[in-house]
């Protein structure tokens, strides 16, 4: 009897063991699900390929069906899996896409999708920190959020949950640049915009790129080749510097120990010099968490406004660093995306026009300082940028100065105008007058642009700003006239320049070339001592 009753209560176990793997088997099969960034409220982009992905049980058959298309994926090893749709036109009425796994049946429905234009926008403050921020100092942004709500705009933040609907409350705790540079691509354009942002105050353009794609650049290693050997005595001195600064540290310690004071008033510790190409903190540490999670969803560029923090590699210059980052992105989208990235440093230039609204806090107009500054080379760095396939700068010298610039619509509009002539072909000029060539006549250097839009103009009564050198290190402040697409450019001081300099200073409101189109010209140095 004792027999037959355990032979029951063990049958009953195995039944009850069949009918939880059973259940645990159901409930992964159910588990068909999707990335945050894919949800209701998104914008496709349009006229490309457009990538849907997730994860499923290993070998289940998954189905998208979208406007028309019906797609089909099986799920790999790892249960993931990847559907592409066809390119498709633009659309601005909402339609509905239906996921579903073949074998368990089970449906996901993601409403309110529009196709239209996608962009990310990444960086530090600049590009992180909300419109609500902004209002009380930016009228014109101030206006822009009370005329919302726009249902042809949709924002999604990294970490921020899903895709919204561009109304007054969210735009308020949105990017306000990326929103300003969007609602303007979208009211000339006239097709939906999707805005994914991900940007964190204060961090260098390391922490932006992966390990990758930084690991394998070859200017990068070129680089840090470089460095290492015009640093190797530079580090020696300071490594002894470092060293001693921890012997008088731990006695420190150790005496503030014995007097009993708290941990949080103890000395902080020294920092290790780095060794070339080493960063303080993870290279990709921020790539990996606000980034990679939006690849490979398709997109037309990326807005970028970062450099105040540098790039926190040892020797590896923001060129260099832009270089791989924007080559690394694009290798692991797979897409040949835009890239307009925001000049630095902001502002520091005066406007065409001082009643434009996107560049009404620009600085005044100044007569010539007494001495030639020599402190170009930054800009310069930011400036070389662009030169990267499909990369554009958008000039920030005439829009208002300060690390965190009031006016975040003239931003976000300057930029759009970028994108919309030098991304979209819009007939519209995208830079001020460009430094192409130059070349010496007798006393005179004759320096021909790119970029004369309209025409060269001058703001106020005479064009200043040019420098002569006759050794390419001494330079004097020279006199200057339009012709045509050029400058002629002299001085009585100089009988025989090597040199030729324009707007060569981080802050140069004193400097006036323009074109008609009503950008400044950006800053160049040509000749001996140039490189």
């Amino acid at each position: 009897m004792a027999a037959r009753i355990n032979g029951m209560i063990l049958k009953l176990w195995m039944a009850m063991v069949l009918m939880a793997i059973a259940g645990f088997v159901d409930m992964a099969r159910a588990e068909l699900k999707l990335p945050a960034v894919l949800g209701s409220n998104m914008v496709l982009q349009r006229d490309t390929a457009v990538p849907i992905w997730g994860v499923a049980m290993p070998g289940e058959k998954v189905v998208a069906e979208f406007s028309g298309q019906q797609q089909t994926a099986t799920a790999d090893a790892k249960g993931q899996w990847r559907i592409t749709l066809n390119a498709m036109k633009a659309c601005a009425e909402p339609q509905t896409m239906l996921i579903k796994s073949l074998a368990s049946h089970e449906k996901l429905e993601i409403k309110n999708i529009l196709v239209g234009e996608v962009w990310l926008g990444s960086g530090q403050s600049n590009m992180r920190h909300e419109a609500s921020r902004y209002v009380k100092d930016d009228g014109v942004l101030a206006k822009m959020i009370d005329a919302g709500p726009y249902p042809q705009i949709r924002l999604i933040q990294s970490c921020a949950g899903g895709w919204e609907e561009a109304t007054p409350e969210n735009i308020k705790n949105f990017s306000a640049q990326l929103f300003s540079f969007g609602l303007a691509l979208q009211k000339d354009l006239n097709v939906p915009i999707g805005l994914l942002v991900g940007a964190v105050g204060a961090t260098p353009s390391g922490y932006w790129l992966s390990a990758d794609a930084y690991n394998t650049d070859q200017a990068c290693k070129d680089t840090v080749a470089k460095y290492e050997i015009a640093y190797r005595f530079a580090y020696g001195a300071a490594l002894k510097k470092y060293e001693s600064a921890m012997e008088q540290w731990k006695k420190e310690i150790d005496q503030a120990k014995a007097e009993g004071v708290s941990a949080d008033r103890l000395p902080s510790q020294p920092e290790a010099p780095l060794k070339a190409g080493e960063c303080r903190g993870e290279i990709g540490c921020l790539y990996k968490q606000h980034i990679s999670p939006f690849i490979p969803y398709a997109i037309r560029g990326v807005l970028w406004d970062q450099g105040e923090n540098g790039t926190g590699i040892q020797g590896v210059d923001q060129y260099t660093l832009m270089g791989a980052l924007i080559g690394g992105w694009r290798k692991d989208w797979n897409q040949p995306f835009a890239f307009v990235y925001v000049q630095k440093p902001s502002g520091g230039g005066c406007a065409w026009d001082d009643g434009d609204p996107v560049t009404a806090r620009a600085e005044q107009l100044i007569p010539l300082p007494d001495k030639v500054p020599n402190d170009g080379g930054v800009r310069e760095i930011y400036t070389r940028i662009r030169n990267y396939t499909g990369t554009f700068m958008s000039e920030t010298s005439d829009l208002g100065p300060g690390t965190h610039p009031l006016n975040k619509s003239g931003y976000g509009t300057r930029a759009a105008r970028v994108a919309l002539g030098g991304v979209y072909g819009r007939n519209v000029e995208v830079y001020g007058p460009v430094y192409r060539s130059h070349k010496i006549v007798g006393n005179k250097v004759i320096v021909s642009f790119d970029h004369a839009g309209k025409g060269l103009a001058v703001k106020g009564d005479k064009l200043q700003g040019f420098a002569l050198s006759e050794d390419g290190k001494m330079f004097v402040w020279a006199d200057a006239v339009i012709d045509g697409d050029k400058v002629v450019v002299s001085s009585d001081k100089i009988s025989k320049p090597v040199a030729v300099r324009y707007a060569w200073s981080q802050q140069h409101c004193w400097a006036n070339l323009f074109n008609r189109d009503g950008l400044p010209a950006i800053e160049f140095r040509g000749g001996i001592g140039s490189k």
